[in-house]
């Protein structure tokens, strides 16, 4: 179990799936984590799914945590960085997940020899089933690294990455489940037109895309690989990737992920 107190800036949507995430991990304790948050209705819903403590006061939390994750949206970050400029202290180490936000901007912020790592989660953190990319600031040690692939890896499966590929990250992990929550939709949507309750056909849906996303990271296999075993000659699957292959999922699927990249790399201007 951790030792350090965790602060949160913001306790919005991440930072619950977060501080729950670790509670139920038994990676810490609720009295060890504070959030932050200049609304009531956040910090209610935040207390009750984690049972830790929030405050509107963020200077509180920097006076009380070791470890600081900034878990605000882009556009609320400047005011919060203006805030805490020239309070943190070297000894602490802060962890942004904010997307699109440089680490030459938190630097500049924050003083060049502050410990800073930028990570990008995504919402399955909640069930412990998240994954998360993070890179290391220039004063970041490798112990901090250690920290936050175990913080990180208390929810889901972590990656050390390069900056340089963060905005990449946001467009596939980072938006990913959002894709997902659409297809899944859409599969189960199909199920009910074909006659299946929704619950069953929502099931069967969840749990195919679970199994099969399972037997690639199992198998190690290419996922064209484990789709030519399923393909039949002639048969049903055939025709039904045929369907998908004239409706252009594959290409959606990356312009989707392009998109939301390019709009991290866009979201940098704001800071």
């Amino acid at each position: 179990m951790l030792q350090q107190r965790i602060g949160l800036i913001g306790a919005g949507q991440m930072a619950t799936a977060l501080a729950g995430g670790w509670v139920r991990a038994g990676l810490i304790r609720p009295e060890g984590i504070l959030a932050s948050d200049v609304s009531a209705e956040a910090r209610s819903r935040f207390t009750q799914a984690t049972q830790a403590a929030a405050t509107s006061n963020n200077l509180q939390v920097v006076e009380q945590a070791e470890v600081l994750v900034l878990a605000v949206k882009p556009q609320h970050i400047r005011g919060v960085l203006e805030e805490l400029g020239g309070r943190v202290r070297p000894w602490q180490v802060v962890i942004s997940v904010v997307a699109g936000l440089p680490m030459a901007k938190l630097q500049e912020a924050l003083g060049e020899k502050s410990r800073v790592v930028r990570v990008m989660p995504n919402t399955p953190c909640l069930v412990g089933c998240g994954v998360s990319a993070y890179c290391l600031g220039p004063a970041a040690t490798e112990a901090d690294g250690e920290l936050v692939a175990r913080l990180f890896g208390a929810v889901g499966k972590t990656y050390q990455v390069q900056e340089a590929w963060m905005d990449a990250v946001t467009g596939l992990s980072g938006s990913g489940p959002a894709y997902v929550f659409v297809m899944l939709e859409a599969l189960a949507d199909a199920g009910v037109r074909l006659g299946l309750p929704r619950e069953v056909a929502l099931g069967l849906a969840a749990h195919t895309l679970l199994g099969a996303a399972q037997m690639v990271l199992a198998t190690g296999e290419h996922p064209a690989v484990l789709k030519d075993r399923v393909a039949s000659p002639g048969g049903t699957t055939i025709m039904g990737l045929y369907a998908l292959e004239r409706g252009g999922l594959r290409a959606a699927l990356m312009e989707a992920v392009e998109a939301a990249a390019r709009r991290s790399g866009e979201l940098a201007q704001l800071f």
